[in-house]
């Protein structure tokens, strides 16, 4: 009586062509025809308290071939409905408008002092609150209030038609 690891070895050896042939028939696909037969290895002899008959394993392999395939099947069927559903509606942006936008910031950011940029960089683009940006340039809270509060409205003068303000101290958090 052979064991279950005989079978195995067996089957992934002697039989795997054969195998990889229904696989390759039901799938149309080389690499997916031999993920389905190792699934199929795996879940058939993986366990051995699970392994089927030694007469019988490489029928019990292929009907879970069939098997994993429908699954994969219904599962791709079920995607291919949802994924329209899921993706984001974007439109077609001009890119000419980012272009721009990009050049008339850079533009604004360079009549800053480093230690401002480096403030604005840090609170809006790194979203870190004023202490944490205090501790990373080694100064106190106050001047990190300060370099920001000049910062914008330096910005503020540059990118505003009118000059007001980008940001109140208080809304965006400066406490």
């Amino acid at each position: 009586m052979k064991s279950w690891k005989q079978t195995l070895d067996e089957l992934a050896s002697d039989r795997f062509t054969a195998l990889k042939r229904q696989a390759f028939l039901l799938c149309e696909d080389d690499g997916q025809a031999e993920d389905l037969v190792q699934d199929a290895l795996v879940r058939a002899l993986g366990r051995p308290l699970r392994a089927p008959l030694p007469g019988s394993a490489e029928a019990y392999v292929r009907v879970i071939m069939v098997r994993l395939f429908l699954d994969r099947t219904r599962r791709q069927i079920r995607w291919d409905r949802l994924a329209p559903l899921l993706a984001r509606n974007e439109t077609a942006t001009d890119h000419a408008e980012r272009v721009v936008d990009r050049e008339l910031l850079s533009s604004a950011l360079s009549v800053l002092s480093s230690r401002q940029r480096a403030c604005i960089v840090l609170r809006y683009y790194e979203d870190l609150p004023v202490p944490q940006i205090a501790g990373v340039l080694g100064v106190s809270e106050g001047t990190v209030k300060r370099y920001l509060s000049e910062a914008l409205t330096r910005l503020a003068g540059r990118l505003s038609p009118g000059g007001a303000r980008i940001g109140d101290e208080k809304a965006n958090g400066y406490r």
